[in-house]
């Protein structure tokens, strides 16, 4: 599948959503093209460099997102928010002459539905706590607070934890050992 890619200082999961702000043209050309193919762009963490500079090195995890809104924000940018649909491996990039990066992707196999087992129930509870900001209730979305999926892809995209760290949360394939990470890296957050 042959996607633009977006480089990000954030991350998005399955299901999970994120507000951006377009204006560069570069990316509303990107979004207009999207809407009208009715398809998605990937989401990819930067590795380094900026989010608004052509030359951005950026990790080859990602995620790929389908457009759910849009609307013009208060400050005049087109405002959009985007829903992850699947994990995808960036397996070759390169630039158009307008700056927009774009790649050849392969989908991820889908992980395992796993219900969250007795030993993390401090992890719904820690997402639940977060989904009261009004900022994140306002994306609208739906979390199963039994899917180990769910609160781990949730709690990856929230918490504040380093880029490397959300890097390493993203690239796993089982649930059960992301929850296993993030309580490990709760555990130290509540030591400082």
């Amino acid at each position: 599948m042959n996607v633009p890619i977006f480089p990000l200082n954030s991350v998005v999961l399955p299901r999970g959503r994120i507000p951006l702000q377009l204006f560069e043209p570069r990316y509303i050309d990107m979004l207009t093209r999207c809407l009208k193919e009715d398809r998605g762009f990937v989401v990819v963490l930067l590795r380094e460099g900026l989010e608004t500079a052509t030359a951005a090195a950026f990790y080859d995890i990602g995620t790929y997102v389908r457009i759910i809104d849009f609307q013009q924000m208060d400050n005049g940018l087109l405002g959009i928010t985007v829903e992850g649909q699947g994990k995808v491996t960036v397996v070759r990039t390169w630039q158009q002459p307008d700056g927009l990066n774009v790649g050849d992707v392969e989908c991820l196999l889908a992980e395992r539905e796993l219900r969250v087992p007795e030993r993390f129930t401090e992890l719904p509870s820690v997402l639940k706590a977060l989904f009261r900001h009004p900022v994140i209730r306002e994306l609208g979305m739906h979390v199963d607070y039994d899917d180990a999926r769910d609160v781990g892809w949730r709690l990856t995209e929230l918490l504040p934890l380093d880029k490397q760290e959300k890097q390493r949360l993203v690239e796993l394939q089982d649930p059960l050992e992301r929850l296993e990470r993030l309580l490990g890296l709760l555990e130290a957050l509540e030591q400082y």
